[in-house]
């Protein structure tokens, strides 16, 4: 069953062609439903959908390849990447920087998905100098994990502002996880919102900060320093 309407599909088709400039490889990290319950696997019921609304995706734009890697058997790899749970997609084009989704990237989140295709196909982002500035400054490594859902309009401008952030700064892992796939960060972050920003597990911001502040919180936590551009 197709994921994508066939008007939505020759939208993003036009977006991604008039927006892409350079190859993106797309890894995703997912497995095939077990008619076993093997205690200690955790199950993905997103999987299949997450796999099917990627490979939609990619026959829109010869730009995309599409790695598709079993979890269980590519386990090493897995854990090479630093790859925990799933479904888990991670996206290499022209810029250093981890940028990752966790979970099936539909309604709002699907702008995100498009996002980071352009972002990291383009190798630039739309930050401020100030911004990209201070990331500069980092001296230690900080891992943002934004906790969003389907449902949740400002949730994509978290996301995107986060990979952003990692495309700039090696120092930056970013991580945009659809929390309602995994419930146990729910009770792990007191979750009472989203999007909900966590940096090294025990700094959090609730709500889409602005660009700024976001930073600040960055920096502040990554042993930066804030630089003014004028």
């Amino acid at each position: 069953m197709a994921m994508l309407r066939e008007k939505d599909k020759q939208e993003v088709k036009k977006h991604l062609e008039e927006k892409m400039q350079e190859p993106v490889t797309v890894t995703l990290f997912t497995q095939a439903p077990s008619k076993i319950i093997v205690p200690g696997e955790q199950e993905c019921p997103s999987c299949e959908e997450t796999r099917g609304l990627l490979e939609e995706v990619a026959a829109l734009s010869d730009k995309i390849t599409l790695r598709v890697r079993d979890f269980r058997e590519n386990k090493d790899e897995a854990v090479a990447m630093g790859v925990q749970k799933i479904p888990a997609i991670i996206m290499d084009g022209k810029k250093p920087g981890s940028v990752r989704y966790y979970g099936i990237p539909s309604g709002y989140e699907f702008a995100v998905l498009v996002g980071m295709l352009v972002d990291v196909s383009r190798g630039k982002t739309d930050l401020s100098e100030e911004s990209k500035q201070a990331l500069a400054t980092l001296k230690n490594e900080v891992h943002v994990q934004v906790l969003v859902t389907p449902t949740c309009p400002y949730c994509p401008a978290a996301g995107r502002l986060a990979h952003q952030a990692a495309m700039e700064s090696e120092k930056v892992r970013a991580d945009v996880i659809e929390v309602a796939e995994f419930p146990q960060l729910v009770q792990k972050y007191a979750v009472r919102g989203v999007p909900k920003v966590v940096f090294n597990e025990d700094t959090s911001m609730d709500g889409a900060a602005p660009e700024p502040l976001f930073v600040q919180q960055l920096v502040a936590v990554g042993g930066g320093e804030l630089r003014s551009s004028s």
